[in-house]
């Protein structure tokens, strides 16, 4: 079984229905309700350590195969530090850094267990580029990105790997409120110079879960390029 969280929407939940239409058996996890899908799913903040304790107990006494992860869930908020609010700051570090790290803390375990697994972990290309106005964000993912480089050593003892892709812009909710030309400038920056769609992450995201991906483990992988 494969848990992907932030699955209710956007890329989260691009990649569910992918992996569970090519016949992985799916479990998605987000804070609301998961609607008209057809993996299982469950209920569960990525910031709760008691509501990830509880998931990964419900896992482990349904005797569950866990193969893979995928920490899709996050969240940002443009704007300059100095006037982004204590509540906004502790919200996005909360969700896209603790959230991974405690995620891979209480379900790794259970990949352990098999001497088998892959885990990917999400940043984003905003990070080697230090875009203005999202240093927040930039901080959030910054701190998944080495996360993933020293916990793929770790993990590797077990024979877990860990990735961690970070795209560049992608028709999503999260890019929603972002200006046609700024979305064009970071494009610009990249080696390809186009937008990306939830389905071209996917494929990135099968590909990690691959066989023949054994091999790749403790790497950023920048789609557009960097």
């Amino acid at each position: 079984m494969i848990v992907v969280t932030g699955a209710s929407k956007g890329l989260g939940r691009a990649i569910a229905d992918r992996l569970h239409t090519n016949g992985h058996e799916v479990h998605g996890v987000a804070r609301s309700e998961i609607l008209n899908a057809e993996f299982s799913s469950s209920v569960c903040d990525v910031t709760s350590p008691d509501a990830l304790q509880a998931f990964a107990k419900k896992l482990k006494l349904e005797k569950k195969q866990l193969l893979g992860l995928v920490n899709a869930a996050g969240i940002a908020s443009m704007n300059l530090a100095v006037t982004t609010t204590s509540k906004v700051t502790r919200n996005i570090i909360e969700t896209n850094l603790l959230g991974s790290i405690q995620t891979c803390q209480l379900l790794a375990p259970l990949m352990y267990r098999n001497k088998k697994g892959s885990i990917i972990n999400f940043s984003t290309i905003a990070v080697p580029l230090g875009l203005k106005g999202e240093s927040i964000y930039v901080a959030s993912k910054a701190g998944v990105e080495g996360f993933t480089r020293s916990f793929a050593r770790e993990a590797g003892d077990f024979g877990v790997r860990v990735n961690c892709i970070a795209p560049g812009p992608i028709k999503t909710d999260l890019i929603a409120g972002v200006s046609g030309a700024s979305i064009d400038k970071i494009v610009q920056q990249q080696i390809l110079r186009k937008m990306f769609s939830p389905s071209d992450i996917s494929d990135l995201v099968e590909l990690l879960f691959d066989p023949k991906a054994d091999s790749i483990s403790g790497q950023i992988l920048n789609v557009g390029g960097f």
